[in-house]
Order: structure tokens, then sequence, then C-alpha cells
């Protein structure tokens, strides 16, 4: 699937450029064009693979290069400001060569939350292709403001979009890692599971070979359909060579230097737990997958380990579980990967917790900042009566 992928903010920034190294290294060839948009210069000057003439500075009259300190209003107003600039350098690569674009943002800051949404609402004027998000959420410790923030934006993201793509930052947090450690393995980890999704459909013809069940843009596009959330599992394992399990006849008849893979035909139930465990506890945002309306399941490795049969039991147990009959399916040849993988997209999910929590946190937040205000209001006016008691001008 070829995007133009543009990243707002800082994490937007960043996790395009990890797509961009996840495109590179693995020659996949889906991101058809990158441009990264901040109102922060430090942050677009941190940015190591997104190209330079592709990286705009926003809002210079408004914050001077010094961001918006976690103000969506006013990262809404530095990308109007700039909007025009914005769409020049996006159509630089011809629409025809895309199948859709992609908007990266944070939502509980301000560059991201308050500017995504406004190149998302420009780009459906101009274009008929489908517009994306790709939005990630703050965890519910990181504080009120934030979370806020997200729950504000959220909404607007999803207006502007056909739909959107959620990651939730606490449900990728293994603790035990500085703040900075913790964020870069969840930008690795976002770049693993979208930019498996994303290359699926370019792997054919760049790599000639054919899966048996081609999963091509069309598969992706119809499946996050054109409004709502979408959550991506994914989960993996390495494929057990004789060694590995100990392989008694191998030792009795002496073991090869480089041991030979099992036949994956004989064992289709790999492919079943895999999808099990992508759908039911390795979700980029959780939820109640049977409010899932359409769904997409890619299993990928090695061609010889790819089972049909496993590949369809995997399906049927997914409509199943999801009671959707809008269950696509394909295979992802990999030659020379050791590991087998399963990468499920639910789309059109509605029981999401995370959204509810993250709505009530923002709603308590906002009530607290109302009570810290009025409270503020009469401690000072308070103040003023008290030096007019003592005949003083109030300072």
């Amino acid at each position: 699937m070829k995007l133009a992928i543009v990243g707002v903010g800082q994490a937007g920034g960043k996790i395009l450029d990890n797509l961009i190294e996840y495109d590179d290294t693995r020659n996949t060839g889906f991101v058809g064009h990158a441009v990264a948009v901040n109102s922060a210069k430090s942050d677009l000057n941190g940015l190591d693979r997104v190209p330079r003439e592709n990286r705009l500075l926003v809002g210079q009259s408004i914050v001077e290069g010094h961001g918006t300190g976690t103000d969506p209003g006013t990262g809404q107003r530095c990308v109007r400001e700039d909007i025009h600039e914005i769409t020049d350098v996006i159509s630089r690569v011809p629409a025809s060569s895309l199948d859709a674009f992609l908007m990266i943002a944070g939502l509980g800051g301000g560059t991201g939350s308050g500017g995504a949404p406004v190149i998302a609402d420009r780009l459906a004027e101009v274009y008929a292709e489908p517009i994306y998000g790709l939005g990630i959420l703050p965890a519910s410790d990181e504080g009120g403001i934030y979370n806020r923030n997200a729950a504000n934006s959220l909404q607007r993201f999803v207006d502007a979009t056909d739909s959107v793509l959620l990651f939730d930052n606490g449900s990728a947090r293994t603790g035990g890692e500085t703040l900075s450690e913790g964020y870069a393995e969840i930008n690795d980890e976002i770049a693993a599971r979208f930019g498996t999704l994303f290359s699926a459909g370019e792997m054919e013809a760049l790599s000639g070979n054919v899966a048996e069940s081609v999963v091509d843009s069309s598969e992706i596009i119809n499946t996050l359909g054109t409004s709502g959330l979408t959550t991506i599992g994914y989960a993996s394992e390495p494929i057990q060579t004789d060694d590995d399990s100990g392989g008694l006849l191998s030792r009795l008849l002496g073991s090869d230097d480089s041991p030979e893979f099992e036949s994956a035909g004989s064992d289709p139930n790999q492919i079943v737990s895999l999808v099990r465990r992508a759908a039911l506890g390795e979700l980029t945002l959780p939820c109640a997958i049977d409010s899932t309306s359409r769904a997409l399941l890619i299993v990928s490795g090695p061609p010889d380990h790819l089972s049909r049969k496993g590949i369809d039991k995997a399906r049927d147990w997914l409509e199943g579980e999801t009671d959707c009959r809008e269950v696509r399916a394909g295979d992802y040849p990999l030659p020379g990967e050791d590991r087998i993988a399963a990468l499920v997209a639910l789309s059109g999910v509605t029981d999401v917790p995370r959204i509810e929590e993250m709505q009530s946190l923002a709603a308590d937040s906002e009530a607290a900042a109302a009570t810290r205000k009025d409270e503020s209001e009469d401690e000072f006016e308070e103040l003023l009566e008290y030096g007019d008691e003592d005949g003083e001008e109030p300072a």
C-alpha cells in the first residue's frame, strides 16, 4: 500500500522517522512520500530520515519555533497559518502514485492534536484518496492535561479522516525503563505493527514471492472503511528447529550444522494460537472484539511455513469471536525469516474502555481546573479586600 505520510508534532515526526527506517531496511516500498510538520524547531532538527526539504516549521509568527506548550488551540493556529505551504510540499508526489494519505499525531500534545485534523481536512478537500489517521493516546498516568487534550482532539481527528488507527501508550508500557527509553520502545513497536500492515500489499511486487491469498491495498482500504476506530493486534514466535525441540531422532541420526525447519503444514494450530494472542491480548487499543465491524488477518513468515489450513482455521475463529462476517485473510511470504507472525486489524470497534476512561479523566481534569480557577479568584479578591481594610492601595 503506497502512502504519503505526514507526521505532525513531536510524536508524529519521530514515528514517521521510524516508519521510514522500517521501510528502508526491509525494502518494502510503502512510504511513497514523507513530510514532517512541527512548531518546534528542535524537534524537526532531531529527525534522522525525513528529507530536510520536507521538514516544515510552522507558526513562526505565533510561537517563534519554540513549540505550543501542549496547547492544541495554538497548534491549530500554527498549522492554519502555513496550511498552503504544507499542502504544496505534500503535493510534490502525484496522487496517482498513491493509495492513501496517513496523518500521524500524538493526541495528548499541542501541535499534533491541534494541527493534524486541520491538515486532514485540507487534504480531503483536494484529494479523492482516503485520508487515514494514526493517533497516539497518552497513558492514563501521564497527567490530566494530556488525557484532556486527547479526549478533545480525538473526535476532531475522527471527523477529519476516513478512519483512525489508535495506539494506547498505556498498553505498551512495561515499566523499569527510563521515560525516553520507554517512548523509544513504543515508537519501535508502532513502526513494526503498522509497517507490517501497510507493507503487506507491496511485498509481492518487490520480492517476486507470490502469496497464496494476496493482501493488496484494496483489502486494507475495505477493512479500514470510511469511518470509526481501528486497533491492531500482533503476535509472533520463532520457528522451532530440531535443535530447539531437543530432536531425539536428530541426535540418534546425527544433526546437521544448519538444522532444517519443521514443516508448517503439520501444525496449523500454531497459526490459530498466534491469532488468538494477537486479537485477545496484544491490541494497540484494547477493546471488546465482538464490537468489530470489519477485520483483516495477515500471517507472515517463510513461504513453506504459511499453512493454508491454519490460516483458514484462524479466520473461522476470528469470525466467531468478532461475530463479524466481513473478515479478510491472507498470507505474507517473507523468505529468510526465522519467525512466523500474525497481524489482526479490527476496524469499526465501538466498545473501548480506554476511551471511556480517558473521557472521564478529561472531565475530572476540567472540573479540577475550574475549581482551582474559582479558588484563585476568590483568594485574589480577599487579598484586595484586605489591602482596602488597611487603607493601602492594592499592589
